[in-house]
């Protein structure tokens, strides 16, 4: 196990959640699911109550701790991606198993976790400051997923 790692927190699909990211994202696994050794509030003795995964890298633990607490967008995955098609290609995934779309690059899986599927060229603009950052965060405000030639053409003006 990693020294730092990302703790999720699953009603009770952890493992099904790290399998569906594994096959997903490239640079992703499963690593060892953890079974309850006793009861516990929302489980029982041999559920599953964790699971060691990673998403592009990075160390992951889910944990099956039940309904609640619920997600929110202060915490999310972000996935930079070099095209159009490999943007399609995550957000379809993530909206296309049970997941919902949101605004500016954000949807949500189906397990509540929020995804922001965000073009490389996007963070370019927005690094580059001044009127090319203000053209490229315009358009992308439009947008829910994001549109790599509309984020091109905006930072050309």
């Amino acid at each position: 196990m990693a020294k730092n790692t990302i703790c999720v927190w699953y009603d009770k699909d952890a493992e099904a959640a790290a399998r569906f990211y594994a096959e997903t994202f490239p640079d992703s696994a499963v690593g060892r699911v953890h079974h309850s050794p006793g009861d516990y509030p929302s489980g029982k003795k041999g559920d599953v109550l964790m699971v060691e995964f990673t998403v592009a890298g990075v160390a992951c633990v889910g944990l099956n701790g039940g309904p609640t607490p619920k997600h929110s967008e202060a915490f999310s995955f972000q996935i930079s991606t070099e095209t159009q098609e490999e943007t399609d290609r995550y957000w379809n995934a993530i909206v296309g198993n049970g997941g919902t779309e949101n605004v500016c690059g954000w949807c949500r899986d189906k397990w509540g976790i929020f995804w922001q599927i965000t073009p490389r060229v996007l963070m370019e603009a927005m690094s580059a400051g001044g009127d090319e950052a203000r053209r490229a965060f315009e358009a992308m405000m439009n947008m829910g997923k994001i549109d790599v030639a509309a984020i091109e053409a905006a930072r050309r003006g």
